[in-house]
């Protein structure tokens, strides 16, 4: 069977991207092949690195890449699903092709506010609500091959 491939995008591919790439990755196996990207592509926040690192995923030495130049390499996917929050919606991109978008709508690690702590706190109750959004995305694919 062909793997299924995801794109997950997001403004800055630097937090809520890379962590639904690196959690579908370890909660979907084999089935998938998942990449991440952005419209702006920035620095990847230490937030998500120490966020997934404390569930024993490390995403340390990944890169930030633009949703653009996946395009211009000719990528296609089954599924794009954009994880902006609503107040950066107008901003998230597209990816065109024939493909099935989807919407999760998470807050941004970055726009984050107090102390280290406190924003990491906050960082993985996001990657929990990510997580728990992979799972019902892995169910309802389950529904889809059985």
């Amino acid at each position: 069977m062909n793997k299924i491939k995801v794109l997950f995008i997001c403004v800055h591919n630097s937090a809520r991207s890379q962590m639904a790439e690196a959690l579908l990755n370890h909660l979907g196996g084999e089935l998938f092949q998942v990449e991440s990207a952005g419209l702006e592509p920035g620095e990847l926040n230490p937030l998500a690195v120490e966020a997934m690192s404390q569930m024993g995923i490390d995403i340390s030495s990944k890169t930030t890449q633009s949703v653009f130049d996946l395009f211009k390499k000719g990528k296609s996917y089954n599924y794009v699903i954009t994880v902006c929050d609503e107040s950066q919606s107008e901003r998230c991109p597209i990816f065109p092709g024939r493909v099935q978008r989807l919407h999760w709508s998470f807050r941004d690690p970055s726009a984050l506010e107090g102390s280290y702590e406190e924003k990491l706190k906050t960082t993985i109750k996001i990657r929990d609500e990510i997580a728990d959004k992979i799972q019902q995305f892995l169910e309802q694919i389950n529904k889809i091959i059985n």
